[in-house]
Parts: C-alpha cells; structure tokens; sequence
C-alpha cells in the first residue's frame, strides 16, 4: 500500500522575489491595479480565460481571499518589480496536503507582457518555492482544451498530459469545456528546473 505524503511546510502566504518581478499575496489593495491588467487586451473577452471585468474585480479578488480562508487557494498579484506595476496574477489553487499536490493556475497577463519571459519567470519561482520549500510531490495545471496557447505555455514548462476530463466544467459563456491536466512531480523537478533556468538565461543574452 502506497504512504501518503504530506507537505514538508504548509502552504501560507507568502512573496516571491526573481528577475525583476515580484510575486505578493493578493489583496484589495490591487484592485486598480488589475482591472488596469486585464484593460490591457481586454483579455476578459476571451471565452476560454477567467479574467475579470473591470466591475467583476472585486468579487473576484474577494472570491481569492475565500479560497485561502477554506484552505485551498493562495493567490498573488503578478508585480514588475521596478516599477510595482500589477502586470497580471496567478495561484496555487486546489491544495491538498495529505497527498503534498497542489495546481498552479488562475493565471493570466497584461497582454504587453505576453509572450515574453514573464510566464516563465512566475512558473519557475512558483515551483521552487513549491517542491524546493513546501516539500510537493507533485505539481498541476489544468487548461480549457480550446486554450491552445496556455496549452503550449504548459508544455513549453516541461509538464506531462496527465489526460482530459471530459464535460468537466462551465465556460464564462455557458458553454461546457473539456479540461486537460498536466503536472510535474517531485522526481522530475530538478530536470524541468535547469530547463526553465536556461531559457530565462538565453532570453536575458
């Protein structure tokens, strides 16, 4: 019989700080800051993504704050550091510490800072801290099947398809997604790190 393995420390809020952004805990305090984000693209127009409308930011921040209160989602506002810029946001989300899994996910980016190291740099913080600190056996994403960039931006990490839930949950239009599963466990980690780190360093040459 297989032993379940718990977190090495519990998950808690925290800020992350590497190439030249900072990832902090999401608060209210954000709030113009990401409707600004999010204005940048109109990126809630999009069918497949959950970003917020600027009216919906509120709730949505507020709906992030629940989800750390019940135990199961730490947010954080995407910051460039230089400037402290909201440039986006993204989580740990369904975190479950007697199996040590947990998902990063809820992500999404100003589009002026799509398409660039930005991503890369928040996957790589966010898993060090994740396997290196918390102790995770395993971390997750979970894209809609029609969000083919996330999709790339998820396999460019270095992650497995764990396989397709079919008919598994609501698009903000009503429609019902098929959501695919990727992770990364802790054995595959230090590969997946140096793959990370060296492409962050060929994009600063």
């Amino acid at each position: 019989m297989a032993v379940s393995q718990t977190f090495r420390v519990a998950p808690s809020p925290c800020t992350l700080r590497g190439h030249g952004l900072r990832l902090e805990p999401l608060g209210p305090q954000h709030l113009d800051g990401l409707q600004a984000a999010a204005r940048d693209g109109e990126l809630w127009t999009l069918r497949v993504t959950s970003v917020p409308e600027p009216d919906q930011t509120a709730a949505y921040i507020d709906t992030a704050l629940k989800g750390w209160a019940e135990g199961h989602r730490l947010a954080f506002a995407v910051m460039d550091e230089s400037t402290g810029t909201v440039i986006g946001c993204t989580s740990y989300h369904d975190i479950v510490p007697a199996v040590a899994r947990l998902e990063i996910g809820f992500t999404w980016y100003a589009k002026s800072r799509q398409r660039s190291f930005v991503n890369t740099a928040c996957k790589l913080m966010l898993m060090t801290h994740a396997f290196d600190t918390l102790g995770a056996a395993v971390v997750g994403w979970r894209t809609d099947n029609f969000n083919y960039a996330s999709r790339r931006a998820i396999e460019r990490l270095g992650a497995k398809l764990d396989g397709i839930l079919r008919h598994h949950a609501l698009r903000r239009d009503g429609t019902v997604r098929d959501t695919v599963m990727y992770s990364v466990i802790a054995g595959e980690w230090p590969e997946v790190r140096d793959h990370l780190t060296y492409q962050l360093k060929r994009h600063a040459s």
